[in-house]
């Protein structure tokens, strides 16, 4: 959504079903495909499964699962496409680049993502972190709000920053933090605003614009 908003006609390609998402849709492995599909596009963004480089791998329930680490390949893979390319992972991944968070954009969220692109980027100023997310809670503390109930009432319910990881939390306030309305909640706990793409895609355009003038001025 962020690229449609800075001016992109968007594609997506991914291994499942995605019923909600609002452009033009392949359900394939793209790390399968014919290579020729993507001469058919300007730019390519790929997020690489994050659940092998997340933090919460370390987890005593999740750390015995293994996860595909992807980056490297689709890292050789979009370079040998030639054309311009992201990645966006999580924090803690191998990737080399940005960090945008939702404080940058003015969002109740931080929701911090890494992205590596193969052109220079800026990023907006990072605004220092002053809430606590979830301060004061523990576990199925009803008084202070819990896991199940996370944004009803109590010290959780009265945070000025809203978290998504793990979906617990309201639609509401996933939509309010993201400023997205089409997904389910389980979608918005894997889902980053369409603010950070935007941000991105709209660099992306004055880069993809400057370097087709500079062959047209070539040709001339």
């Amino acid at each position: 959504m962020g690229y449609h908003r800075a001016g992109f006609e968007v594609t997506g390609v991914d291994i499942n079903p995605q019923p909600h998402y609002p452009f033009k849709f392949y359900q394939d492995d793209v790390t399968k495909m014919d290579w020729q599909f993507f001469e058919n596009f300007d730019a390519i963004h790929a997020s690489p499964p994050c659940q092998g480089y997340s933090r919460l791998r370390h987890l005593p329930w999740l750390k015995e699962k293994k996860y595909p680490l992807l980056i490297d390949l689709v890292r050789k893979m979009l370079t040998k496409s030639g054309r311009p390319w992201i990645i966006e992972n999580v924090e803690d991944s191998p990737l080399e680049g940005v960090i945008l968070c939702g404080q940058m954009f003015g969002l109740p969220i931080y929701r911090h993502r890494k992205f590596e692109t193969s052109w220079f980027i800026l990023s907006p100023g990072h605004p220092k972190h002053r809430e606590v997310i979830g301060h004061g809670r523990t576990i199925n503390d009803r008084r202070k709000g819990s896991l199940n109930n996370p944004s009803a009432k109590g010290a959780w319910g009265k945070q000025k920053i809203i978290t998504v990881a793990g979906g617990q939390f309201k639609k509401a306030d996933g939509i309010r933090a993201l400023q997205i309305d089409w997904m389910t909640v389980d979608e918005l706990a894997q889902a980053i605003p369409p603010a950070y793409t935007e941000w991105i895609g709209k660099q992306l355009m004055n880069f993809l614009t400057a370097d087709k003038k500079v062959e047209e001025h070539k040709e001339d």
